[in-house]
């Protein structure tokens, strides 16, 4: 499990949300409160968020950005490639991280073992606190009518009352799909 973070996902009527808490640790240790672990990717196609090791994030999401240019904004088959890449490096395979990715028709869980998972519902988190906010996010989107962001704040602040590595100080990034 990678600490230091809540990382969730809400699609819900022609919104996707992404959002992430500020906190980053080293060992039992805050060293920032207020980092922004998420990206807009592929001129504003893409959202993606991060789980684990700062610097292999960024060189995660440099690498997603490539698969991306390298076949055509091919969303699911730039995520295939990059963790059969992630997967197969002696180099790659090292770095701690996952990434949660969205675009208009999907959302994806891309892992170093080589995983490319799309959840079953709308909602996906990764994180120490993930679980939480699944939970939340999940109940949330299932009896209420409130919207995607609404549903990942509230989702959140649960995560943050229960995972002592999730801290209140959250970004949000949105896709307003249009079809």
């Amino acid at each position: 499990m990678f600490h230091a973070t809540t990382i969730l996902a809400v699609r819900k009527k022609g919104r996707v949300v992404l959002a992430g808490d500020g906190q980053v640790s080293m060992g039992n240790t805050i060293v920032k409160a207020n980092a922004n672990k998420l990206r807009i990717l592929n001129d504003g196609q893409i959202i993606a968020g991060f789980a684990g090791s700062t610097a292999d994030a960024f060189l995660l999401f440099d690498m997603f950005e490539k698969k991306l240019k390298e076949h055509g904004g091919q969303f699911v088959r730039a995520a295939v490639e990059l963790a059969k890449d992630w997967r197969s490096d002696k180099i790659l395979r090292r770095l701690e991280a996952l990434l949660l990715v969205a675009n208009a028709e999907r959302t994806l869980v891309i892992s170093g073992s080589g995983d490319v998972l799309e959840p079953d519902v709308d909602v996906h988190a990764i994180g120490s606190g993930g679980s939480y906010a699944l939970a939340a996010a999940k109940a949330l989107l299932e009896n209420s009518d409130l919207d995607a962001k609404v549903i990942a704040e509230k989702a959140m602040q649960i995560a943050a009352d229960i995972c002592v590595f999730t801290n209140r100080n959250f970004v949000f990034e949105e896709l307003k799909i249009t079809k």
